[in-house]
């Protein structure tokens, strides 16, 4: 029998109606003062001049949103605490994004990422990343936002596409009004109300079971604590490595390249200060792990002997903790309230995040690189404001997919493998193997995604079989035996059919098994293998051709404590100016002797920058972001120069 699940009171209502309400007034706020969005660089980039606060604030929600206080609490009560080492990836994620590609990125001054595809390789190899994006942020972006949707309608009864619709309109007006500056002061905000809402369900929770260490014993003899299997089985679901390592490649490829995060690490006026925002992920992103976490061990303890999924509580794994909430919080007026508004917090953060980032994309790449390179200043701006309205539009429309993919964590970061890999996969491509040309990298896109959608679609029609952690129905409150012998007739027929299903599955399905947490990694062994076998077939570029600010020096960048003679060897062919080259253990900054960088004109710098030793030599003309590159395919060694803050 089903439990009798509390309703909103008119309290919850209020608290979060004011949450999107203080939401769209700071976008109003924005839209109305400062340069009023007139600029694609205010609109886009909020001159180049936010703080380190917000920034680092933005980093963490744009996608630590909705998916991952629902879908972690989940993963946690079905298969245990496994999921938690995934926390170890978090390390090593942020010094590679840091020293890696952000230095290249903050050098070029990009408003779009993929404007360094054209810069290494050529127009269509920037047009080809710039699409992919757009496709795996728009499909991201309608998960975002049906699972808060989903959250409120089990809480409430609200229908899930008046939720959607409602709470996506509010988030497309602030963004597209406010701009950028609205979109990380929001974020702001809301990374404190998921913050503020994931303490109270704990505090709560853990009143309710007689204390955090009492949920952990129970969880403990209920086979939920697991945290070092060494199994070296990709295909085993989570293990130690696929969640350092794996998880290391599929979080690199949102912190290192997705355009939403470089465009948000580009906002500050100097390298160091990006850096430290993204250092300040690092602990960010630990905690709210640890929360969540915290939250699915808590949710077993309280349903140990009686599965809300097995007994007809919930339709969904997804909806564990909005039921968990309910039943313990619902006699506090307001705070069931304050836990949906964090959830939706999380969704608004990462949606808005998506909008401004696909208006950039679109604007940059398509509409002046390919249709109107000359457009004015105030028409692009326009045209960023309508690109960003219509993409929101268009995210809602296939947020009905978003039902159809299952537990919406492993949906969400199987997306990022299938799609994200095979971008972080180019850009590791042009970013450390100086050698390989355009062609190889354009092939080897296209084969890291035909790979990686074989895999994750493979994996979609033949399902592997993924057993739970063991469940209890023993505590359920029932109607009478008949019930009971239903129940235990449906658990041991389920047992039967996943049985003789795998007993059916076609030879092919054991490819299929591959974990989600190596789609990443896959995907870029594969795009770097391609792109280097054809680059070798078509001709390898030229290493001492290829403009060193292109190249990330890797081993003087993380290896500073190698000998200099051994550095040098492993620079591949390419030239670089030694003063040029900033290891991470040296904390300098080539930009903090400026004092506005969004403001002063700067000098256009040689390729082999001259002017350390006090003379210029003759550049060709410095590029810059609002003005294209007119570049041939074939011509992917030639000079490049940069604006660059002396």
């Amino acid at each position: 029998m089903a439990r009798e699940i509390a309703q909103f009171s008119v309290a919850d209502y209020i608290v979060f109606g004011l949450t999107l309400l203080i939401s769209a007034s700071i976008g109003f706020f924005h839209a109305c003062t400062g340069g009023k969005q007139r600029t694609t660089k205010e609109f886009l980039m909020a001159n180049r001049q936010m703080h380190v606060l917000p920034v680092a604030c933005s980093l963490l929600a744009s996608f630590m949103s909705a998916i991952t206080l629902l879908g972690t609490p989940a993963e946690i009560y079905n298969y245990g605490t496994q999921y938690w080492m995934i926390g170890v990836s978090y390390f090593l994620v942020v010094p590679s994004a840091n020293y890696i590609f952000l230095p290249i990125f903050f050098r070029l001054k990009v408003t779009s990422a993929y404007e360094y595809l054209e810069l290494r390789f050529s127009k269509v190899v920037r047009l080809a990343g710039a699409v992919t994006f757009m496709v795996q942020m728009i499909l991201y972006m309608a998960i975002v936002l049906y699972a808060p949707s989903l959250a409120l309608n089990a809480v409430t009864g609200l229908s899930v596409w008046v939720s959607v619709f409602s709470v996506g309109l509010v988030c497309i007006i602030y963004t597209s009004l406010g701009g950028m500056k609205a979109v990380m002061w929001t974020d702001t905000f809301q990374i404190c109300m998921m913050f503020a809402g994931l303490l109270a369900v704990l505090i709560q929770g853990s009143i309710s079971v007689g204390g955090f260490g009492r949920a952990w014993e129970i969880a403990t003899e209920g086979e939920r604590v697991e945290f070092f299997n060494f199994d070296p089985n990709p295909g085993v679901r989570h293990t130690f490595w696929s969640l350092t390592l794996g998880g290391w490649m599929t979080w690199l490829a949102i912190y290192g390249v997705n355009q939403a995060m470089v465009q948000r690490s580009l906002t500050v006026p100097h390298l160091r200060q990006a850096q430290l925002a993204m250092w300040i992920n690092v602990p960010g992103l630990f905690a709210l792990l640890s929360l969540t976490s915290m939250a699915g061990i808590l949710i077993y303890a309280h349903y140990k002997d009686c599965d809300p999924l097995t007994n007809g509580d919930i339709i969904a794994s997804d909806q564990l903790l909005p039921l968990f909430v309910m039943e313990l919080l619902a006699f506090i007026p307001g705070l069931p309230g304050l836990f949906v508004a964090c959830l939706f917090s999380g969704a608004l953060s990462t949606v808005s995040s998506g909008l401004n980032s696909l208006a950039a994309v679109t604007l940059q790449d398509i509409i002046r690189s390919w249709i109107v390179k000359d457009l004015s200043e105030a028409r692009a701006t326009l045209a960023s404001k309508i690109i960003s309205f219509s993409f929101g539009l268009l995210m809602i429309a296939l947020t009905f997919v978003a039902a159809q993919l299952g537990g919406i964590l492993q949906a969400a970061l199987a997306l990022f493998g299938m799609i994200g890999g095979p971008l972080l996969g180019l850009f590791t491509l042009g970013v450390l193997f100086p050698c390989a040309n355009w062609i190889g990298a354009i092939v080897g896109l296209f084969s890291g995604l035909i790979m990686a959608f074989w895999v994750g679609i493979g994996a979609q029609i033949i399902k592997p079989i993924i057993p739970r952690a063991p469940i209890s129905i023993a505590g359920c409150p029932v109607d009478n035996s008949t019930n009971i012998t239903t129940t235990l007739m449906s658990a041991i027929a389920n047992v039967t059919t996943e049985s003789s299903i795998l007993e059916e599955r076609p030879p092919i399905a054991a490819m299929y098994t591959l974990s989600y947490m190596w789609y990443s990694g896959f995907a870029v062994m594969v795009v770097v293998f391609v792109g280097l076998v054809v680059s070798a077939i078509t001709g390898f570029t030229k290493p001492d051709e290829v403009d060193s600010k292109l190249i990330c020096p890797l081993f003087d960048s993380l290896f500073c404590c190698l000998p200099a003679s051994w550095r040098r060897k492993f620079r591949c062919g390419v030239k670089y100016d030694e003063d040029t080259i900033i290891p991470c253990c040296v904390h300098t900054d080539i930009f903090d002797t400026v004092e506005d960088s969004s403001l002063k004109p700067v000098p256009s710098v040689s390729k082999d920058f001259d002017t350390i030793n006090g003379s210029v030599s003759a550049p060709p003309p410095s590029y810059t972001e609002s003005t294209d590159i007119d570049r041939a395919s074939e011509t992917s060694s030639a000079k490049v120069t940069y604006e660059t803050y002396m």
